[in-house]
């Protein structure tokens, strides 16, 4: 890529990464292309759609979702690691507003660079949770990933979001445990207590 494109592409990341925290996933790509100082051909030309847009700004925080899972994959509780994960994939979510929706709406071919990513890293996570015999088997990543950002969604329309949120993914992630994770949870508790 040329000097001056690779100037144009770092600059509409930039605005569009801002526009996105600021206005939500729906913001104008007219404006994020005004503000960084270009024509909306010129997005276009490196951004055929909102959704490489969103894929290319989101990417490098997806790296970071990757590299947080690769670390808890050595963490003590197969489940705890799981659940910090997924909490970690809303708290990304939730700075967003309407990227959950955008996530959760676009088929297989329009979030790649967000979907496969993520699914790679808590499916590591998931399996390791069920050869544990703590977390259900039924259960698959994907569905993880919609229930998660089906709660960002009724925590973004909440005014108290914070304590939607943390009682939501409680039950939901809470509810995948199998009775011997359920125990084990228990116990980790009870210990604490008494420490």
């Amino acid at each position: 890529m040329r000097a001056d494109a690779q100037r144009n592409y770092d600059r509409l990341l930039a605005e569009a990464r801002q526009a996105f925290i600021v206005h939500g996933t729906d913001a104008s790509l007219e404006d994020i292309a005004r503000h960084a100082g270009v024509g909306i051909g010129t997005l276009y030309r490196h951004f055929p759609d909102r959704y490489a847009l969103m894929n290319a700004v989101f990417e490098q925080e997806v790296e970071l979702l990757t590299a947080g899972a690769e670390e808890l994959l050595t963490a003590d509780s197969p489940t705890d690691a799981l659940v910090r994960w997924l909490r970690m994939v809303a708290v990304h979510s939730t700075m967003y507003r309407g990227l959950s929706a955008a996530i959760m709406a676009a088929d297989e071919a329009k979030m790649v660079a967000c979907k496969l990513p993520l699914r790679a890293a808590g499916g590591a996570l998931l399996e390791r949770a069920q050869r544990a015999g703590e977390v259900r088997a039924d259960a698959t990543i994907a569905d993880l990933l919609k229930l998660t950002n089906a709660i960002v969604l009724v925590a973004e329309k909440d005014p108290e979001r914070q304590a939607i949120f943390d009682r939501l993914m409680t039950l939901a992630l809470d509810g995948l445990r199998t009775p011997a994770g359920v125990a084990e949870a228990m116990g980790v508790a009870e210990a604490t207590a008494q420490a």
